[in-house]
């Protein structure tokens, strides 16, 4: 069995930007050059596009990836490879931001080696927080962690609260984090993802982690200099066209 799989979820139906996945970044779709970058991890031994987009799936085949079809009633990344989980060989699961084409490599080696490490269910990256408005912006997901770099909660909100310090002063107090969505999920945690039961905390946050906090699995998180460049807006898509000549 393949050891280690990524499956870069990829839907068309985007809010913000529709089709984003497919728009053109130097001649090739924006969900290629996320592909293309996911193949560079050394410690990932096969790649996948999930999709519920037939268009999306005849642009990967054309460049000869690997892609699985699912159901477009899937809520999130998550749900969608679990949903195929029976089609996806692998110990260790990479989840895949599918609309981030400079993701690094490196990261993702990161990632597997720390499972290596503690077999935790969930692995998943966090970077230091510097600046007061990206604490306050509620589209950067902040994450509490225990010494043991254990996830404690993520939320939209700014956590932990400084009750003593106005937010421009929080960093006086420690290190928050922010949360980049990329996940390595041990095998087992995909398997039974479709049958827990609805979670609160993450219909009232809209973050799909909380659901296997919430359920009782451990979720690990690994530090790193990455930064996500996410294409949500076409403002996105030519900051990163700019960037990547």
């Amino acid at each position: 069995m393949t050891n280690i799989s990524a499956v870069i979820p990829a839907r068309l139906g985007s809010t913000r930007l529709p089709g984003k996945v497919l728009l053109d970044i130097h001649g090739k779709p924006l969900l290629w050059h996320v592909w293309q970058q996911v193949r560079q991890a050394r410690q990932v031994e096969a790649v996948y596009v999930a999709t519920d987009a037939r268009e999306v799936c005849q642009a990967v085949e054309a460049w000869g990836g690997q892609v699985l079809l699912t159901s477009p009633d899937c809520q999130s990344g998550t749900e969608r490879i679990a949903s195929v989980i029976d089609q996806i060989p692998g110990d260790l699961i990479l989840n895949v931001q599918g609309d981030e084409p400079m993701l690094d490599p490196l990261m993702l080696d990161q990632l597997v080696e720390a499972w290596r490490e503690n077999r935790a269910d969930v692995v998943t990256p966090v970077y230091p927080i510097d600046l007061a408005e990206e604490l306050a912006n509620p589209n950067i997901v902040k994450v509490a962690r225990a010494g043991s770099g254990r996830a404690l909660y993520f939320s939209r909100s700014p956590i932990p609260y400084v009750r003593d310090l106005p937010p421009e002063r929080w960093g006086e107090r420690g290190v928050h984090w922010g949360h980049i969505g990329v996940y390595a999920y041990r095998r087992e945690v995909l398997d039974t993802y479709t049958s827990l039961p609805p979670s609160s905390l993450e219909n009232t946050e809209r973050l799909e982690q909380l659901r296997l906090l919430e359920a009782g699995y451990r979720i690990d998180t690994i530090e790193t200099h990455y930064r996500s460049i996410a294409v949500d807006t076409f403002a996105d898509l030519e900051r990163v066209r700019q960037k990547m000549v």
